[in-house]
């Protein structure tokens, strides 16, 4: 170990944070990193739905395009979160262990390549952009909507990668409430430009993605602007160092996440193509239900980035202790809220789908079924989240990894597999219930394992 990788934080307010998060009751951190954190998913969650209300005007097949567009997304998300948490988690630990200039490293290096990967992405991507929106399931009515909308977001793809980098960086250093101010600036563009561009310039489903990609290079400038602020890591050229040992790095804190938003993507085309059988209005419906139940599972994953923090830096400084009690704290509140959500959409779902598509009486048929099912397994997110998240923090990459794949890849895509055939339209609503549940149990082992494995360390 180099000298340079012992000194202390030359920044005081760097080591005042880290004095902070390491001796503060953790309850009392959690919330307030979470705060900031809920209110970014959450502002993100509702613009998403803001483009799909807008575009819920234009028609069936529209609205349908945005669900078509969704898998892709994940992929664009996937990509930023490997680079984002990935560095993250190593950041957090290193703040933590007061090895500074290591984390400033880690931090360019994984900026840097998320542009670089974000440029490659879109250059592919604009390049077999009507054979991917066939393979993401459009049908024919819908596929002229879906390239619209495919052109823009794949454009936008390089800041895209490189907001949620940024966004991640500021959170695992404790300074989420920048990066909610980022992410707020971005989605109040968004929201402001969808109706101009939609009607009043009639771009139609090109105007809502072009909005979007205006609104996440306005959050990209933000968020940058955010880590060159005193007190924050500085993110610099001059420290971008690409070598084996840092990507080794970023792919133990950064494959579970790429996993879950690849295989999640997987699943959703895999859903798509099932659902094309039975017409526009079941993409439709269940592009709807994925928005809506994004916003609670966005609302937990925010709560859960609150936690990774805190137990980020008390694992890098070895209080073991207190990440265990952050961690049943984080489950305890996680598993109330969702359950008094999943009762709120179980009781009004028709009514939450016909704010998409209150003229499409299917529409609201399947959509409300769909939002049923899913509300009824609400309760059991939390388990499996955190315990996910508190795997990748800690840096055990392979549970981590096969939990964070468990609820869209071990069971989601066998239920789809299994259960459309079998049960048509029916089949594929109660595949991610079913999924839900199988991750849940399959979270109880795994915790009891990193458990054992923390009490020999």
């Amino acid at each position: 170990m180099s000298a340079e990788d012992i000194l202390d934080s030359p920044d005081p307010e760097l080591e005042a944070r880290r004095a902070e998060l390491t001796t503060a009751p953790v309850e009392r951190l959690v919330v307030r990193m979470a705060i900031p954190t809920i209110a970014t998913m959450l502002v993100s969650s509702i613009y998403n739905m803001t483009d799909t209300y807008f575009v819920s005007y234009l028609g069936t097949s529209a609205t349908a395009a945005i669900g078509i567009a969704f898998p892709l997304m994940q992929i664009i998300q996937a990509l930023g979160f490997f680079f984002g948490q990935g560095a993250g988690n190593y950041v957090s630990r290193e703040l933590g262990a007061k090895r500074v200039d290591n984390a400033e490293r880690m931090a360019s290096t994984g900026f840097y390549a998320s542009l670089i990967g974000g440029a490659v992405f879109a250059v592919i991507g604009l390049l077999v952009m009507e054979p991917l929106a066939l393979l993401l399931g459009s049908t024919p009515t819908i596929l002229p909507h879906a390239k619209d909308y495919l052109l823009y977001i794949i454009l936008g793809t390089p800041w895209m990668t490189g907001s949620l980098v940024l966004n991640n960086l500021l959170r695992y250093q404790g300074r989420a409430v920048f990066g909610m101010v980022g992410v707020i600036s971005g989605a109040l563009v968004n929201i402001a430009l969808d109706p101009l561009f939609i009607f009043v310039f009639g771009m139609g489903v090109s105007g809502a993605a072009s909005a979007t990609m205006i609104s996440q290079f306005i959050s990209f400038a933000v968020l940058l602007g955010a880590c060159t602020r005193k007190g924050s890591m500085r993110v610099s050229i001059r420290k971008f160092s690409p070598s084996r040992r840092a990507f080794r790095e970023m792919f133990k804190g950064g494959i579970p996440s790429l996993c879950r938003q690849s295989i999640g993507s997987i699943a959703a085309v895999t859903m798509n193509q099932f659902a094309r059988n039975y017409g526009d209005a079941a993409l439709a419906a269940l592009s709807i239900v994925q928005r809506v139940t994004m916003f609670s599972y966005s609302a937990l994953i925010g709560f859960g980035q609150g936690f990774q923090p805190v137990c980020g830096f008390n694992f890098g400084a070895g209080r073991l202790d207190r990440v265990k009690r952050a961690f049943w704290f984080s489950v305890k509140v996680s598993t109330i809220f969702l359950s008094v959500f999943g009762a709120a959409i179980f009781l009004f779902s028709p009514q939450i789908i016909a704010v998409f598509r209150a003229d499409d009486a299917e529409v609201i048929n399947i959509g409300s079924l769909s939002l049923r099912l899913q509300a009824l397994v609400h309760p059991l997110f939390g388990w499996a989240v955190l315990n996910n998240m508190m795997l990748q923090t800690t840096g055990k990459a392979f549970r981590s990894s096969l939990l964070s794949i468990a609820r869209q890849g071990l069971f989601l895509l066998p239920a789809l597999l299994i259960f459309a055939p079998l049960l048509g339209l029916l089949g594929i609503q109660i595949s991610q219930p079913v999924a839900d549940v199988g991750s849940f149990l399959l979270a109880v082992p795994m915790y009891f394992s990193a458990k054992r494995d923390y009490e020999k360390t």
